[in-house]
């Protein structure tokens, strides 16, 4: 049987409960962005558990990216506050690592040298660089790579080398900005299991930003459909799915399906008031 999702409307915090020994990681605290007197978000609030991945789901320009760059500490919030392991976040450091859309190596360092970039910049000595790089390099597959430069490499795998690279800095919390948008499908699909086995394996938590619902589905404990951030508000979705989570049958489960409708028929909705705005207009 397919279990019932919860949807919870924001700005009210979510009601469901942390497990035991999982403490919160992350919180936002009404988090309001506006520029050039447009308003992005208004008071958002949301918490975020350590060792959970949380999809941030939404089309371009519904403030996703927003959202993950205060998190980062690349924006400052125009009013409210973020907070990370109960600090607030005044800027970025070392305790959130960031894997970008663009692939963003360095194209005269070597996958080794890449990888081991966070430790050259902490001036950790080179045996240990060394150690740390290709002990991330064999996590993420890129055994028998780490010599190669990066226009050696296909796009799965530069884009595995920048999430070894973030691995590397053993960061509390790992921001992921669309990150398979550019690679074609299956490896895409890979790449996704990949990540589930990651975080399997090393408890990381992640905040994950796309615009697609199966991508959103798959990868995640929860999903936050950002259907109205202007006004505060979203949907949360729970993921109810098999283990291991990597397996790509998971793709094909009841519970999977089921979501992604659900999700589906959600997004249309919360775009009828727009698309009516924008016939008036």
């Amino acid at each position: 049987m397919t279990k019932a999702h919860t949807v919870v409307e924001f700005p009210v915090r979510s009601a469901q409960p942390l497990p035991t020994g999982s403490a919160e990681i992350l919180k936002l605290d009404g988090v309001s962005f506006a520029y050039d007197d447009r308003t992005i978000l208004n008071s958002v609030a949301f918490s975020i558990r350590r060792g959970e991945i949380v999809s941030l789901l939404g089309p371009s320009g519904c403030g996703k990216t927003t959202i993950l760059n205060i998190i980062a500490g690349f924006l400052a919030p125009t009013s409210g506050y973020a907070f990370i392991a109960g600090t607030e976040i005044t800027g970025p450091g070392p305790d959130r690592g960031v894997v970008f859309q663009s692939y963003a190596l360095f194209d005269w360092m070597t996958v080794e040298d890449n990888i081991a970039f966070s430790l050259i910049c902490a001036r950790r000595p080179a045996a240990e660089r060394r150690e740390v790089a290709r002990r991330m390099a064999a996590l993420v597959g890129l055994t028998g790579s780490e010599r190669a430069y990066p226009y050696q490499l296909s796009g799965g795998m530069r884009q595995r080398c920048g999430l070894a690279r973030v691995l590397a800095a053993n960061p509390k919390l790992m921001l992921m900005d669309e990150p398979f948008a550019a690679v074609d499908v299956q490896t895409r699909e890979a790449l996704q299991e990949e990540i589930l086995r990651i975080q399997q394996e090393t408890g990381c938590t992640i905040v994950f930003v796309t615009h697609s619902i199966e991508e959103a589905v798959f990868l995640s404990h929860r999903i936050f459909l950002l259907t109205d951030l202007a006004s505060g508000l979203f949907l949360e979705f729970d993921v109810d799915l098999p283990q291991p989570r990597w397996s790509a049958e998971n793709r094909l489960h009841e519970n999977f399906i089921a979501l992604r409708e659900k999700i589906y028929r959600g997004m249309r909705k919360a775009e009828q008031p727009q698309r009516r705005t924008e016939d008036v207009s």
